[in-house]
């Protein structure tokens, strides 16, 4: 039983009321997490800044959200998910801000900002993480709380739509912005929207997790290392390393090297535009593939499906020479994204015990943020190297190893390859007992 009391029968209302909520939220502001991402790499030639350091740029906030994963998930567990939720907004936004600082500091009128560009963009990317990692702990666990096997896949999936789509659209609202407009007007829009996504949080997200001002006795250094969580956040590490790390990073790079753009504009629209297109397509398969894996009852099935997909998508990027080519390969990679999303998530809170799904998050989010940082410092200097097709290989090989290594680590959990949504929550229910016997 969760410990929500919206979350017994008779109260699907208000669980839709709360997971409506989040998803504004959080899509608001994870604009902020995207706008960056089609400016920098350009505006990294105008800064005089060297691949290396755009690509640090671009994961810093994901190595700082990388040590405040854990923290924040077990922040949950003790205290509950409203607070670090809101908290976590406002600091977001206020990193947001950071990007609008780094741009105007070299006007003489704002003599008293030093004029060092990639040091703000560092620093606001390394504050965003921070943020950022008690928005994630949170929204998944508020998903987590409010739902039942029967409806967390779909749960996860639109909380998961809520959280990446925000990011997407940030990536390709930013790019427009910045070619009509200016990169410091793409900035502030940002700053907006995450002012805007703090204020929602903070009127209408409730507590899910403890009851009252209880707080659970949970040691900051009880960081889940259970089976069901790492195996999780290493197929999350895999699908985050080659969409949002490498994917993401190198796509205005590929259409600059291949004079491929859409609609007369350049590459950096042009990008933001063909992302665009796995944005669509991961949000409408992010629903779906959590819907499907509840009415199946089985999450394994519907994971692997769209590994799969993944794959293919990564094939045809590897062999895109044209638009259509390119265009069908972003469809896929996005409906392969979004398809896991749901289920995984799902998968976890099925799999772990109420009590300790904070943490669980949090390792999950540690593995995917080590995979969608070391993306792009990988990516963007490879692909000087050795071009854009070993990386884009490499990228579909991913999701290969990660089906392989979610068969193994379920089997190990459950004794089964393919076992039902009852059988991962008998699952948990004995991993809680003998807990509460340890304790």
């Amino acid at each position: 039983m969760r410990r929500w009391q919206g979350a017994t029968s008779g109260a699907d209302g208000n669980r839709t009321v709360v997971i409506a909520a989040v998803i504004v939220s959080t899509f608001f502001v994870g604009f902020g997490g995207g706008v960056i991402f089609p400016i920098l790499p350009n505006l990294g030639v105008v800064l005089g800044i060297s691949p290396f350091l755009v690509g640090l740029i671009l994961s810093a906030n994901r190595f700082s959200r990388l040590v405040a994963n854990a923290p924040a998930g077990v922040l949950v567990d003790r205290v509950g998910t409203r607070k670090p939720f809101v908290v976590g907004m406002v600091v977001q936004g206020v990193a947001t801000f950071g990007y609008v600082v780094a741009i105007v500091a070299a006007r003489p009128e704002l003599w008293f900002l030093p004029d060092v560009p990639e040091a703000w963009f560092l620093g606001s990317r390394v504050v965003w993480g921070v943020g950022s990692a008690a928005v994630f702990a949170t929204a998944y666990t508020i998903a987590s709380d409010v739902s039942d096997g029967s409806s967390r896949g779909a749960s996860m999936g639109l909380i998961r739509g809520g959280v990446l789509f925000g990011f997407p659209s940030g990536v390709v609202i930013g790019g427009i912005i910045s070619e009509f407009a200016g990169t410091v007007s793409a900035f502030v829009v940002a700053t907006v929207f995450a002012a805007l996504a703090s204020v929602i949080a903070y009127a209408t997200i409730p507590e899910t997790h403890v009851d009252g001002d209880e707080h659970r006795s949970v040691s900051v250094l009880d960081v889940d290392t259970s089976v069901p969580a790492l195996t999780v956040g290493l197929v999350n590490f895999a699908v985050l390393f080659a969409y949002i790390g490498a994917l993401f990073a190198t796509l205005v790079l590929f259409l600059e090297h291949n004079d491929l753009g859409v609609f007369g504009f350049d590459a950096q629209a042009s990008s933001g535009i063909f992302m665009a297109l796995t944005v669509v397509s991961a949000g409408i398969f992010m629903f779906l593939g959590g819907y499907v894996s509840d009415r199946t009852e089985s999450r394994v099935p519907t994971l692997l499906v769209f590994l799969g997909t993944t794959f293919v998508g990564f094939v045809l990027f590897a062999m895109a020479d044209s638009i259509a080519t390119l265009a069908i390969a972003c469809l896929l990679v996005g409906a392969g994204q979004g398809g896991t999303s749901g289920p995984l998530m799902a998968l976890l809170a099925d799999l772990t015990p109420d009590e300790r799904v904070g943490r669980a998050v949090g390792t999950n989010n540690v593995l995917g943020d080590i995979g969608g940082g070391l993306g792009p410092i990988v990516s963007l200097p490879l692909v000087e190297l050795v071009g854009f097709q070993p990386i884009y290989v490499a990228c579909a090989v991913l999701p290969v190893v990660a089906g392989g290594i979610l068969l193994a680590g379920i089997h190990r959990e459950t004794g089964q390859f393919l076992p039902n949504v009852s059988v991962l929550e008998d699952s948990s229910a004995a991993s809680s007992q003998l807990s509460d016997h340890a304790d």
